[in-house]
């Protein structure tokens, strides 16, 4: 679990809810599943009409992301292609084929099989690079589906509020439920700015991190393979694969 999300969402909603109960409001008072269906189907409808269905689900479950920290190891990541380059050049390239496979990360597994199927550099770094546009294209849109909610869901929050004016206005004859209504209707608008700055927006910061974490480890993956297939020597290819990470190569115990 991402400890910061955690602790941010329970300090937001904390200090909002808080600094409401101080003044004498109620919970009660903002619990209007009303509300939250005008916010809530409001802003899918929309973010639906500006994305292609399956970009609007691969954002949605990519979204967990937000919440539990996918395993994404630079390190390990390093010390398998130190492994590798051990291996290749002791009995050979050729003899990484056994290894392919146990390999699960999709990117290293085909960059490796091509290094083995005797691909050129050149060549392997062109068909890798190809992989890695499509991925940077393909991840590019999931923080703008959160974005866009965060666009939507205040405007949908007013359209909510001034709905629930409208049947305000129809009972003005009784200055009591007046202002009931008043309150009630302005929760959606709470709903919809909640929405956007508690959960969208900050969402979508936090898995640009991710995608940039993880297209990093690609590209360090594929400059580790190249290495391997150049005949780079093992220490120095785990030199230069830390830098990627800002790290030292820790030393030998």
């Amino acid at each position: 679990m991402d400890k910061a999300t955690i602790g941010g969402v329970v300090i937001g909603l904390g200090g909002i809810l808080g600094g409401m109960l101080m003044e004498g409001g109620k919970v009660g008072t903002v619990l209007q599943p009303t509300a939250a269906i005008i916010v809530g189907l409001g802003t899918l409808g929309a973010v639906m009409i500006s994305f292609p269905l399956e970009v609007v689900l691969a954002a949605f479950k990519r979204g967990i992301q937000v919440v539990v920290q996918p395993h994404h190891d630079a390190k390990e990541t390093i010390q398998e292609l130190v492994k590798f380059a051990n291996q290749a050049r002791k009995e050979g390239i050729v003899s990484l084929d056994a290894e392919i496979s146990k390999i699960k990360e999709p990117f290293l597994k085909k960059a490796l099989m091509l290094a083995v199927d005797g691909t050129e550099p050149e060549e392997l770094r062109a068909i890798m690079e190809v992989d890695l546009d499509q991925m940077g294209s393909r991840d590019e849109k999931i923080p703008a589906v959160f974005e866009a909610i965060g666009g939507y869901a205040p405007t949908i929050g007013i359209i909510g509020a001034v709905l629930g004016l409208i049947q305000v206005m129809q009972h003005l004859d009784n200055i009591t439920e007046v202002g009931r209504g008043i309150a009630v209707a302005f929760v959606a608008t709470i709903y919809g700015v909640g929405l956007a700055n508690i959960v969208a927006l900050p969402s979508a910061g936090k898995l640009k991190i991710r995608i940039h974490e993880e297209h990093l480890i690609h590209e360090m993956t594929l400059d580790g393979v190249l290495s391997i297939l150049e005949g780079m020597n093992p220490r120095m290819i785990e030199t230069k694969l830390y830098g990627y990470i800002g790290a030292t190569v820790p030393e030998k115990k």
